[in-house]
């Protein structure tokens, strides 16, 4: 990484060229599984140019590669094909001579989604050069944007949020890169093992195996939805289907799956459903993850005591909610909770794997269907986290 941005008077005329990071390429022909082994290997590879006869035809980004790969069947479906087959095949290319405020402007002039990504730089005769992040760019030539004393400050405080959201970015793939490494790694080895018993003919240790495995294909399953599933609730591509629900139904499949969840440990998952409807209009699968993501947690922070999950009938709608005797949360961290890609300082809580995004989708999805939820909690007493949604009286049979 290069040294933090200098500032100079009058920065144009400066060409982009003097300014490169990377010269990183692959051809677009390789197989994306050689590709993601390249970004697994050297965890601050952002991006690679793909190149043809030295000219660039695409960018593959860690982003865009790891969220295809975790998609459904992703790997399955992408890891033998050419790299080409998921690369961007339209990223901004620029003139290495280009003047770096020409080069910001058009970066920035570009969809949302793609403002972080890198430029890819050429030379005159269209051959590749490099790739230069829009992040260090833009921390590189602040001051360039500003045409003000008002405009300087606020391109200032626009690099200061950049680098923080690619910064918060980096650190959110890194450990999602882990959380999936280490359940497939256990999947692998896992099954090969099996096979290995098996042409042995040793059941009793197949047997012995298989629980192992099936845990970690959960825990795949569900950090990869998990991930999926924020993607797409950032995006704005989640969608709403109200129905008319049977509630008792989806709070005792959630009570179950958090009792196996449970184990052997001494929390019983009660029910209290004296106050709930039998019937609400909203989305049933929203309500159901809303409360498996609570569910979960209650049992994953509580060691002994009980975790309660509850449902009334409230003015104009429904109230959920989700107890537990746990660990409990800071004061300090409360405002942290469902801040997307933040991670709690607490050293108790820091001892349970995950990505840490299952609040973050909760809080969203509540909000997608008209609601929000709180949290009271205390360090050491456990936490209740309620959700408070809006019900038609009224939808569809």
């Amino acid at each position: 990484m290069p040294a933090g941005p200098t500032y100079q008077d009058d920065v144009s005329g400066q060409p982009v060229g003097g300014l490169l990071v990377s010269k990183g390429e692959v051809s677009p022909r390789q197989r994306t599984r050689e590709v993601a082994e390249r970004f697994f290997a050297d965890p601050q590879l952002e991006a690679l140019a793909l190149t043809e006869d030295g000219r660039p035809v695409g960018l593959i980004t860690r982003p865009r590669l790891l969220l295809t790969l975790a998609r459904g069947f992703g790997y399955e479906l992408y890891a033998r094909k050419p790299i080409g087959r998921i690369a961007d095949p339209a990223p901004l290319v620029v003139a290495e001579g280009t003047d770096v405020v020409a080069a910001v402007d058009l970066a920035l002039a570009r969809p949302p989604g793609t403002v972080y990504d890198e430029v890819v730089v050429v030379d005159p005769a269209g051959r590749y050069r490099g790739l230069l992040p829009v992040r260090q760019l833009v921390l590189h030539q602040g001051y360039a944007l500003a045409r003000s004393a008002l405009q300087r400050e606020a391109a200032l405080a626009r690099s200061s949020d950049l680098e923080k959201l690619d910064r918060l970015r980096s650190q959110f793939l890194a450990h999602a890169t882990h959380e999936l490494r280490s359940p497939v790694n256990v999947v692998v080895g896992v099954a090969e093992l099996v096979r290995r018993h098996a042409e042995k003919g040793a059941w009793h240790q197949v047997a012995e195996r298989l629980p192992l495995l099936q845990r970690s294909a959960a825990t795949l399953r569900a950090t990869v939805n998990n991930i999926l599933d924020l993607s797409k609730l950032e995006a704005g591509r989640a969608e709403v289907s109200l129905a008319r629900v049977e509630l008792r139904p989806i709070l005792e499949d959630v009570a179950d799956m958090a009792r196996l969840l449970a184990g052997e440990k001494p929390v019983p998952v009660v029910l209290e459903l004296d106050e709930a409807p039998d019937v609400v209009v909203s989305d049933g699968q929203k309500l159901r993850q809303i409360l498996t993501n609570l569910a979960s947690n209650a049992v994953k922070f509580t060691e002994r005591g009980r975790v309660v999950i509850g449902a009334a009938a409230q003015p104009g709608g429904l109230r959920l909610w989700v107890t537990d005797t746990g660990v409990g949360i800071r004061r300090e961290d409360l405002d942290r909770l469902f801040t997307p890609f933040g991670q709690l300082a607490d050293a108790l809580v820091k001892q349970h794997e995950g990505t840490g995004l299952g609040l973050v989708i909760t809080r969203s999805m509540a909000h997608l269907l008209g609601g929000r939820i709180e949290v009271a909690s205390r360090r050491g007493a456990g936490s209740t986290f309620t959700v408070h949604l809006p019900c038609p009286e009224e939808g569809p049979p």
